[in-house]
């Protein structure tokens, strides 16, 4: 349990080291929450946009026109 506290307190940095651990953590979350939404936003429009196009053009890669 002694090493578990050591390693907690960072060589008496702690205070320093693990909020910096939780806004890096908090930053990565913001990014992915921002990265899925915008995803998804994308994957609806281009639906849109192929559903929209004339039968003539929804040829896919590799597809023989």
């Amino acid at each position: 349990m002694d090493s578990l506290s050591t390693f907690l307190d960072m060589g008496g940095y702690a205070a320093f080291v693990w909020p910096g651990y939780g806004l890096a953590a908090i930053g990565i979350l913001g990014l992915l929450v921002t990265t899925l939404r915008t995803l998804r936003a994308r994957e609806k429009e281009f639906a849109g946009v192929r559903r929209n196009r004339p039968l003539s053009q929804n040829v896919g890669p590799g597809d023989d026109a």
